[in-house]
């Protein structure tokens, strides 16, 4: 993946979520300690200055990364009923192994989309979960690449973050803002039977949704759904991250090249960001888009 670089999750103990993903998912953490007052500012986020976190990189050692970041819960806060970036897609080799070892016994995990085969998606075969601190998290084995597009093929039993899933009160909207603010490409948009969706909202379980793919030339990393009427906004922290999956990290050549920075780009430490300058730009729906230097 050349721009998708790591996604920030907002947990309740950062040390514990960092050893669950070690013991069930083989991550491995690659950094940890408190987040810099001037990396929480640009997130607009000051009140997470000194707040516990941790980097985690895959087995593989590709570098894009889970972060998680430290913060108290959001009361009314539910996971995919609000717009926002809503859940995490990891790549695995073999979905069917990965459903049994997050169903053993003591697995943190709550399957809340079994294995399932998506018609006209042969290419792929996801599940879905619920993690420790109610985190979405989709795991995809990768058959085959999509017409146009390349998608990566795990190397070892759970790899690397491949796509992050945004839900959006107006689909159109939100890929026009990351195609002029964040330089990506449209991709594929489709009507789909999605169970999980439907089971968060009571709806129909048969009625279609929604959803495209944005690219950067072949590569497919950024799923955006349409949400029923019924999401609402993200209530959040005064002065904190949103809950849940907070941001989102991409990598880019042509930093210069944007604009509308909610915080201008300026040198971050650490494996995300190895020294390069990074910025903040805030999209519909109140998104929070990280975007490094390349």
């Amino acid at each position: 993946m050349k721009m998708l670089r790591c996604a920030t999750l907002v947990v309740r103990d950062a040390a514990r979520s960092a050893r669950l993903y070690e013991e069930w998912l083989d991550y491995r953490t690659v950094e940890s300690g408190q987040v810099p007052g001037a990396l929480a500012a640009s997130w607009d986020a000051p009140g997470t200055a000194g707040a516990s976190y941790a980097v985690l990189a895959p087995a593989s050692g590709r570098d894009t990364y889970l972060r998680f970041v430290e913060q108290p819960p959001v009361d009314g806060y539910a996971p995919l009923r609000t717009y926002g970036w809503n859940a995490t897609e990891i790549c695995v080799q073999d979905v069917l192994a990965v459903n049994e070892r997050v169903t053993a016994e003591g697995s943190p995990f709550a399957v809340i989309g079994p294995p399932r085969e998506i018609e006209g998606l042969d290419a792929i075969y996801p599940m879905q979960v619920k993690g420790p601190d109610d985190e979405v998290l989709y795991f995809t084995q990768i058959r085959d690449d999509l017409p146009a597009y390349k998608l990566p093929r795990a190397s070892v039993p759970i790899d690397q973050v491949f796509i992050m899933v945004a839900g959006c009160s107006d689909l159109g909207a939100s890929m026009d803002w990351f195609r002029e603010a964040v330089g990506l490409q449209d991709g594929r948009r489709m009507d789909i039977v999605y169970t999980m969706l439907a089971g968060a909202y009571g709806t129909d379980p048969d009625a279609l949704h929604t959803i495209a793919t944005m690219i950067d030339g072949d590569d497919v990393f950024l799923e955006v759904d349409q949400y029923p009427p019924e999401a609402t906004a993200r209530p959040r922290h005064d002065g904190m991250l949103p809950p849940g999956v907070a941001l989102t990290t991409f990598k880019t050549d042509r930093l210069g090249e944007l604009a509308g920075w909610l915080a201008g780009p300026a040198p971050r430490e650490g494996p995300v960001y190895a020294g390069k300058r990074a910025g903040v730009l805030r999209g519909p729906d109140g998104i929070l888009a990280e975007v490094v230097e390349a």
